[in-house]
């Protein structure tokens, strides 16, 4: 088994629609410019409310992804 070394960034996703929507943006819109993404941690959850209602949802995400080894 290959040994890994993981970067780890925090994220911020949003959505109208659900805390699960709000996480599936985030992931989505980072696996346009990061390779390698492994894992995801929600760390916060939080949102807006306008007129009484949740107006959108917001949740904090720490990401991890692989690290390249470009040795040899």
């Amino acid at each position: 088994m290959s040994e890994h070394v993981y970067k780890v960034i925090e994220l911020v996703g949003s959505s109208t629609e659900s805390i699960e929507d709000a996480t599936r943006n985030a992931i989505a819109r980072a696996s346009q410019t990061l390779k390698g993404l492994r894992w995801f941690e929600v760390t916060e959850t939080r949102g807006a409310i306008e007129d009484g209602k949740v107006a959108h949802w917001q949740v904090m995400l720490r990401v991890g992804f692989t690290l390249n080894d470009n040795a040899g």
